[in-house]
């Protein structure tokens, strides 16, 4: 299946400043890009991309003062298959892990994982580990959360979050990611897009989505506390330890957002949109 996707942002920058963007498709999945995903702006500023610390594609432009919108609009091809499922896979002890999965055990900035042990250890101390465990703790989160647009606050952290019971979907992945670490199950943050596919069309406008990963038997699985059932169509844009680490935009400056729109949705796939994809990536 084919996906169509994209973003208009806009900003009014006080002063010229640097502004750093993670809305590149993330390097695994560049592979599946059909046209490409580069980003434009109207003010001619001078833009940059490169890889960051943590494996993904990111931007980095000097604005001038004044207006300046961000866009790209693209399309990528997808299995079509729901998240994957392996209720079998076991939980590695930690003196087995790698040592890349290591930082995904650690507290981080919005995720305080020495608040919420003893919480997590009471709660799924007795849950086989492994995958049980880790869709517990989805099943809890889900059940604790209520999501609400209105209810979005962007310095919430997951201890806060478990406390108040309100949050978007990066407040659910914060808190399941934190009671993930606390039982020693690597768990990380991640970013991007997923449309209304394969479930009923939601009224509430396009956003970007967070869900997580967790780390077992020797290879990261999707896991999604807010919607807590398989997806189709994850288009995976950052990964971190939380959100701090992904920040789909960050000004070093005074801006006002004026304009944010997203874009994810099934397109049919006809020969002329396979071939001019093509030679659009050629070109690129």
């Amino acid at each position: 299946m084919l996906i169509r996707a994209g973003y208009r942002i806009g900003f009014d920058c006080l002063n010229p400043m640097p502004i750093h963007l993670l809305l590149s498709v993330h390097p695994d999945r560049r592979g599946d890009l059909v046209t490409d995903d580069k980003l434009r702006t109207d003010a001619g500023a001078e833009v940059t991309r490169e890889q960051d610390a943590l494996g993904n594609l990111a931007t980095r432009v000097l604005a001038p003062a004044g207006p300046i919108t961000f866009s790209a609009e693209f399309v990528v091809r997808d299995s079509g298959l729901r998240d994957r499922q392996a209720p079998g896979a076991g939980q590695l002890p930690v003196e087995a892990l790698p040592v890349e999965a290591l930082p995904y055990l650690l507290p981080s900035r919005y995720c305080e994982t020495d608040r919420l042990g003893d919480l997590a250890w009471r709660t799924f101390g007795g849950v086989a580990p492994g995958w049980a465990r880790v869709q517990a703790i989805c099943d809890y989160v889900h059940d604790r959360i209520t999501f609400g647009y209105h209810n979005a606050r962007p310095t919430r952290t997951a201890a806060e979050g478990h406390e108040e019971q309100v949050g978007v979907c990066r407040d659910f992945a914060h808190l399941a990611v934190t009671l993930c670490r606390a039982m020693n199950i690597p768990a990380r943050y991640c970013t991007g897009y997923l449309g209304d596919i394969g479930v009923p069309a939601s009224t509430a406008p396009m956003d970007f989505s967070a869900w997580f990963e967790a780390y077992l038997e020797g290879e990261w699985f999707t896991f999604d506390a807010r919607h807590n059932i398989p997806r189709i169509g994850r288009v995976v844009v950052a990964r971190g330890r939380d959100a701090a680490d992904v920040a789909i935009t960050h000004t070093f400056g005074q801006a006002i957002l004026t304009r944010f729109e997203v874009i994810t949705e099934e397109v049919e796939a006809t020969a002329a949109d396979t071939s001019e994809g093509a030679a659009r990536m050629a070109v690129a």
